[in-house]
């Protein structure tokens, strides 16, 4: 079993900080799944980088592995590590449907796209077994709620049927993460995602049942993906891709140790090259908090980059369809039964 991190860094909150005597090699390590009562599922998005007002992750720590993820600072608030940690303690918040259901039932409630899953991927492998996204989009098709997707897991075409009713009302939007299409980069970078070609076609045969899908090339890793802007683009206009984003990758907290840990020992060769390629990009550091750069960056390198992906959506997306927009008048604040509950595909 691959994983991504190759150690546990402290946490910042050490005194939250778990313990645990067995020491195994990465690659050894077995997910725990840990349930959780969360206080609440939805969360107001504060950043202006973001066009979008609210988010939502069913699951925290993510069996992914992707090395760049900025989630894994997130699981220092649970008491674990940004490392291994994030890859195999996974939290299930099991009531996640029900805060939903109390949420959008409530009479201050007004319709605004959600983010589904914005931090963890919603999608991930512990999903065909809680099923809750597929839970949460029942009940957002039952009150008639938008919610933007995105993913990088072939899984999300289990519930095909539920974003076709969903699209049919103009409610939804996907967005396929695809960081490479060599594979070799990908068993190292992304060990437990779906392989970048498995990606396109999810996007295809999302167009194909009428879904409006849109690509999301991130993060750009300088020096190791920036090369492949093109032939991503390329791919996912062929398939039928309606839009398209891009992040440049950022290091802030423990996310510095871990990439680094993990590029000298993977690329040794290639490691400080990369390293500062990244940092270029963001006025000399590898991390970046400040608003408005810290997606996109600066420098020459960022500009390279973004006039690359602007050629690119010109070349290859530009005779798509645009995404339509949400519609927010057929939102019922009660909701009804959905016709999909308890059925199984």
């Amino acid at each position: 079993m691959r994983r991504g991190a190759r150690h546990n860094p402290d946490n910042r909150f050490d005194p939250l900080s778990y313990e645990f005597e067995v020491k195994l090699a990465p690659d050894e390590a077995r997910p725990q799944i840990i349930p959780v009562q969360a206080r609440s599922i939805i969360n107001k998005i504060e950043s202006p980088d973001l066009p979008i007002v609210y988010s939502m992750n069913p699951y925290a720590g993510c069996e992914h592995g992707c090395l760049y993820c900025y989630a894994r600072n997130s699981h220092e608030y649970w008491g674990f590590s940004a490392g291994i940690e994030f890859e195999t303690k996974l939290l299930v918040k099991k009531n996640a449907p029900q805060l939903l259901r109390e949420q959008l039932s409530r009479p201050d409630w007004r319709p605004h796209p959600i983010m589904l899953a914005g931090n963890t991927d919603c999608y991930q492998p512990i999903e065909r077994e809680y099923r809750l996204t597929r839970q949460l989009l029942e009940i957002l098709l039952a009150y008639r709620h938008p919610v933007s997707i995105i993913t990088k897991n072939a899984l999300i075409l289990r519930d095909v049927d539920l974003l076709v009713e969903l699209s049919r009302l103009h409610l939804v939007h996907v967005y396929i993460t695809v960081t490479t299409l060599r594979e070799e980069v990908r068993k190292i970078l992304e060990p437990r995602t779906a392989a970048g070609a498995r990606r396109i076609e999810v996007i295809r045969r999302l167009r194909e049942a009428g879904i409006p899908a849109g690509v999301m090339v991130a993060p750009i890793v300088p020096g190791l993906t920036d090369n492949e802007i093109l032939p991503i683009l390329k791919a996912a206009g062929e398939a039928g891709a309606q839009a398209a984003a891009y992040t440049i990758v950022r290091l802030n907290g423990a996310l510095a140790e871990i990439f680094e840990t993990w590029l000298r020992e993977k690329m040794p060769d290639r490691a400080e090259r990369i390293l500062h390629l990244i940092a270029q990009c963001h006025d000399g550091r590898l991390n970046d908090t400040r608003w408005g750069q810290r997606i996109r960056g600066a420098g020459t390198i960022a500009l390279t980059i973004e006039r690359t992906f602007q050629t690119g959506v010109t070349r290859y997306l530009s005779q798509s369809p645009p995404m339509p927009p949400f519609d927010l008048t057929l939102f019922r604040r009660g909701g009804q039964g959905s016709l999909f509950e308890g059925m199984e595909i």
